[in-house]
């Protein structure tokens, strides 16, 4: 199979979906790679060394997107690549669909098959969202620990306290694998943390995992409500697996927060879990202020430490990408259940449940067309 792989344009988006091992392993399986001149500058490996691997190194974007089976990217196609989508290309990236009608229509108008990583479940665990939504969680403390700052745009404090000085409150709302990322980066920082999950046996495992170091609560409306207005950063870690993330923090607790305070939402690529973040921003404008409340809202944040994401990312899809690519689509979906999951957009209809009720569209099972 002809696989491309492009470089991303997403605003400061440096990862690249394969590095040259993973790309090794799709050359030494007989597949033909098709590789974007740059496209691993941004995670400090040159063309030459996807070429010594066996890449066949393209100097435009088009040319890839029109000569390939496959795109194996990171991110998903943003409004510039839409136009290469075409029936009988497969698209595997993270996808989002749910947060992003234009895109849901571009796929199903083009016929294009989208495969998204963040639906691939294995024994209700989504092993290819894991890893970003980690890095995910303990950047978002990072860049909340700066935005709390007087430079960062925030009311002066430090995370950590000092001796005399009161630590800053960390509310995690998600007790998932983003959020327990934010619990760890923020526990191990020293700020007083609390985490809100609807979850009891969640709660109680991260409980026996921080111990005394983190206060659980059970998330409802009350508990939310308190734990919002004393927060100095929150964060929103909250996930429908391929569908449009429900507004748990509601415009009035965001006005009730001390102004200078930050939220940083994790889930804004599915649409975000605070009703006052209504668009997703970029890390060349990362941030707004609503209520005297600095809202961050960007939607790849790994993007950042491109490095460590391409590799914890390409350690996890290579196996998926081989799978689809030494299989068709189609006949991989038959034999892999898990893979039959990530795909949510093929051949003109929408096969994922979660994503047709985002926008109150046409479900049609998979296996209708499989």
């Amino acid at each position: 199979m002809k696989i491309g792989i492009v470089k991303e344009i997403k605003d400061h988006e440096y990862r690249v979906a394969a590095t040259p091992s993973a790309v090794s392993a799709l050359v030494k399986a007989g597949h033909k790679v098709l590789f974007e001149s740059k496209a691993g500058m941004g995670i400090n490996h040159s063309d030459s060394e996807y070429e010594e691997v066996g890449a066949i190194i393209i100097p435009t974007a088009k040319e890839i997107w029109d000569n390939s089976e496959l795109i194996y990217k990171v991110k998903e196609p943003v409004k510039q690549e839409r136009s290469f989508l075409r029936k009988g290309l497969a698209v595997f990236s993270y996808l989002h669909f749910a947060a992003d009608r234009e895109l849901v229509e571009s796929f199903v108008s083009s016929g294009a098959v989208g495969i998204a990583f963040e639906t691939i479940e294995v024994n209700h665990k989504l092993p290819l969202l894991s890893p970003m939504s980690e890095i995910g969680g303990c950047m978002s403390i990072q860049e909340g620990a700066h935005l709390l700052t007087k430079t960062g745009g925030g009311k002066g404090m430090l995370l950590q306290g000092l001796p005399g000085v009161p630590p800053a409150h960390v509310v995690i709302v998600g007790g998932g694998v983003a959020g327990t990322g934010a619990i760890r980066t923020a526990v191990g920082i020293g700020a007083r943390v609390t985490v809100l999950d609807n979850n009891v046996s969640r709660l109680a495992k991260l409980a026996d995992i921080f111990g005394s170091r983190l206060e659980t609560l059970y998330s409802n409306e009350y508990n939310l409500r308190k734990a919002i207005r004393e927060a100095d950063l929150v964060v929103g870690a909250v996930l429908i697996p391929g569908g449009r993330t429900p507004k748990l923090i509601t415009e009035d607790m965001v006005a009730s927060m001390e102004p200078g305070s930050v939220i940083v939402d994790i889930a804004v690529d599915q649409g975000g879990c605070v009703e006052t973040i209504d668009r997703p921003t970029s890390h060349s404008n990362p941030t707004y202020l609503k209520h005297g409340v600095i809202h961050y809202a960007v939607a790849n944040i790994p993007g950042t430490v491109s490095r460590a994401a391409t590799h914890a990312l390409s350690n996890v899809t290579t196996e998926y990408a081989l799978k689809i690519a030494e299989n068709g689509w189609k006949s991989a979906a038959k034999s892999y259940p898990d893979l039959a999951k990530g795909i949510n957009i093929a051949e003109h209809k929408i096969v994922y449940k979660a994503v047709a009720d985002a926008f109150k569209k046409e479900y049609t099972p998979l296996e209708d067309i499989i």
